[in-house]
């Protein structure tokens, strides 16, 4: 059974167990209240499946690709919950879990999953399909780009199925893992995928002061 946390979009908490599917989620498409929220949220999740921390096998993180500022919120909740808790740190790439909803609800064919990245860009996935186990098929690392360079007919991916999505399920990011885990594949690197320099950045040397 797994705790699963995403802030790379909304706010999402889930509680999932391979076997059992779904058993509590709490989500919020407001990009502003991550830290407000996700707290609250994973203790109503907990109440609600019935379980204290210590009969979880492990915390999911989403990696994003993701607004730095919202990002790191459900990264940080999920290591020092994990931590805490004493169980493992399962990273698992955000949009692995959009790409893994859409298959599960009976589409096919290659895809291309479409993010907010914020100042006139977007955060973008391809996958080629989903595999026999449902786990989506990436081609490649998430990439970052302007709407236009996805919309130019010349583009590496042009024509394949484009989902533009605003949320990130937590239940469907932890069936990711459940999945992975079982059919012993490998997980995502335990990485931030920010795919740009923060706003705020530290000075390369002093300051000069002037007198």
């Amino acid at each position: 059974m797994l705790l699963a946390i995403d802030t790379s979009a909304g706010t999402s908490v889930a509680v999932v167990d391979l076997h059992r599917g779904v058993i509590a989620e709490r989500a919020e498409a407001d990009t502003m209240r991550h830290a407000e929220i996700v707290g609250p949220f994973i203790l109503e999740c907990l109440r609600e499946a019935n379980i204290s921390p210590e009969t979880l096998s492990g915390v999911v993180g989403g990696m994003g690709p993701g607004p730095f500022t919202g990002l790191r919120v459900g990264i940080a909740s999920a290591r020092v919950f994990a931590l805490g808790a004493g169980r493992p740190l399962v990273p698992v790439i955000s949009h692995d879990a959009i790409a893994y909803g859409h298959y599960l609800r009976g589409h096919h064919g290659p895809l291309v999953v479409v993010t907010d990245a914020r100042r006139r860009e977007v955060y973008w996935s391809a996958y080629s399909q989903a595999d026999a186990t449902g786990l989506p098929v990436r081609v490649g690392p998430p990439g970052l780009a302007k709407p236009a360079e996805l919309d130019d007919p010349n583009w590496l991916h042009a024509g394949w199925n484009r989902l533009d999505a605003a949320t990130v399920s937590a239940g469907e990011l932890g069936m990711v893992a459940e999945l992975t885990h079982s059919h012993h594949r490998s997980f995502a690197p335990d990485e931030p995928l920010y795919l740009r320099s923060p706003d705020v950045t530290l000075s390369a040397g002093p300051k000069r002061v002037s007198r």
